[in-house]
């Protein structure tokens, strides 16, 4: 079973955590505040990391940046108030794979971590597949879980691979937000908006030679995004 690091400074909010994530089965760690949590990861073998933003000593942001730099798999999800959009916007930024606005619906937030595990652990290597799948320079494989541009490797994370193997699969078809959302979280789309804006734009920044005039990661507008050949 699972386990996962909930950090947040507010203990109650800890507790109920706790409840919700042990009454399904997974094992939880506690920690209330950034630096807490990064001793607790060097520690410990974590799957998952459930973090506030606003905390003391080091806040969420600055402890998901911490994280990134060693670690760029492992599936965070920040806890944020509806006050502190630039805050999640930043945190995806940095590395975040989804957020959930406080006060949470439990259904929601339980959603959203089996979602992040499921990804985690197909993207380790259980869930195998042969086909190597090419659009322009860019090669998926799926066996290997690798993805290279122009024969050289990009680092993605478990959430862009999955967007990405998504719209290399359906070249050519547009997929709004909530239609990837729903199929690469296999969650219902709350917020999705947002979130996929931002997991697109850290593909182009991976993919393209000039973000802002991509070759393969279009969008159409008021209606989604495609991958399309690329072609020069």
């Amino acid at each position: 079973m699972a386990n996962i690091l909930i950090c947040d400074d507010e203990k109650d909010i800890v507790n109920a955590l706790k409840i919700y994530l042990t009454a399904e089965g997974y094992q939880t760690f506690e920690a209330y505040n950034g630096e807490e949590a990064l001793a607790i990861l060097a520690q410990e073998e974590i799957h998952l990391v459930i973090m506030d933003i606003m905390m003391p000593l080091l806040d969420g942001i600055s402890a998901v940046a911490k994280i990134r730099e060693e670690n760029n798999t492992i599936p965070v999800i920040l806890l944020t108030a509806k006050s502190e959009d630039t805050d999640k916007v930043l945190g995806l930024n940095i590395g975040a794979d989804d957020y959930v606005t406080k006060p949470f619906n439990p259904i929601e937030l339980l959603a959203r971590v089996k979602a992040q595990l499921r990804r985690y652990f197909n993207f380790g290597g259980t869930n195998i597949s042969q086909s190597v799948l090419t659009v322009g320079g860019i090669q998926l494989d799926d066996n290997a879980k690798t993805v290279k541009l122009d024969g050289e490797p990009v680092n993605l994370t478990p959430t862009e691979y999955d967007i990405l193997k998504l719209l290399m699969e359906n070249r050519g078809k547009v997929f709004s937000s909530s239609e990837i959302y729903a199929k690469v979280w296999k969650a219902e789309a709350y917020g999705a908006d947002g979130t996929v804006a931002v997991h697109i734009r850290h593909l182009r920044e991976k993919l393209e030679i000039n973000p802002a005039e991509p070759r393969y990661l279009k969008v159409v507008w008021g209606k989604g995004y495609l991958i399309e050949r690329g072609d020069k």
